[in-house]
């Protein structure tokens, strides 16, 4: 459906409309990267997550995706619907957190020099929408679904604007942080998104 043909719908159609919409995101306080300066492996003793958002649902709210490190949120990105935010760490045990009208969690044991892929997934909530990730396992990688869904996301990165948002916002976040992480501890460990070493490639 193009997007142009939502502006005669009354508001409350409109929002219905947004939320269950396949157009991209715009692009906020993030940068779209040209091909030349897309990132590629990861450095030499690092791993690399590639968060992407394939579904178009919720397409007018962006997720920001954070690492729980040493009791602080820090900003891996923000994420519009259609795009992709690639993010080097050191390998081992990390925990992300995705953020919208909730919080949602992932823990991931990395190891060097793979690159590990964790899909965005928008939900339906009671105000806007709520993310989840999802962890896409090493089985998937030659389906044609993911290669479809990482071809179809543009890639983006953080520019000075997403560090101030985050730096403005980080109340929020660290509110929503202490609301919803007692409840991710409460599930067995086993039914907790993971991501293991050998779900890179």
């Amino acid at each position: 459906m193009n997007c142009r043909a939502f502006r005669g719908l009354a508001p409350a159609l409109l929002t219905v409309a947004l939320l269950l919409s396949g157009c991209a995101g715009t692009v906020v306080h993030m940068q779209e990267l040209s091909a030349d300066r897309a990132p590629g492996a990861p450095a030499r003793g690092k791993a690399e997550v590639v968060f992407l958002r394939p579904s178009g649902l919720g397409f007018a709210i962006q997720s920001s995706v954070f690492e729980v490190k040493d009791g602080k949120s820090l900003l891996v990105g923000i994420v519009a619907a259609k795009a992709k935010v690639a993010y080097e760490v050191d390998p081992g045990r990390h925990l992300f957190m995705s953020i919208g009208e909730n919080a949602d969690f992932m823990t991931a044991d990395l190891a060097a020099g793979r690159t590990y892929y964790v899909n965005v997934e928008p939900r339906m909530g009671l105000w806007k929408a709520r993310f989840g990730l999802v962890p896409v396992r090493a089985k998937d990688f030659d389906s044609d679904e993911f290669k479809s869904n990482l071809a179809e996301c543009k890639w983006v990165g953080l520019t000075d604007a997403a560090h101030r948002w985050a730096r403005e916002n980080m109340e929020s976040v660290e509110s929503k942080r202490a609301e919803y992480y007692p409840d991710f501890l409460k599930q067995p460990e086993a039914e907790r998104p993971h991501l293991a070493p050998d779900d890179g490639r």
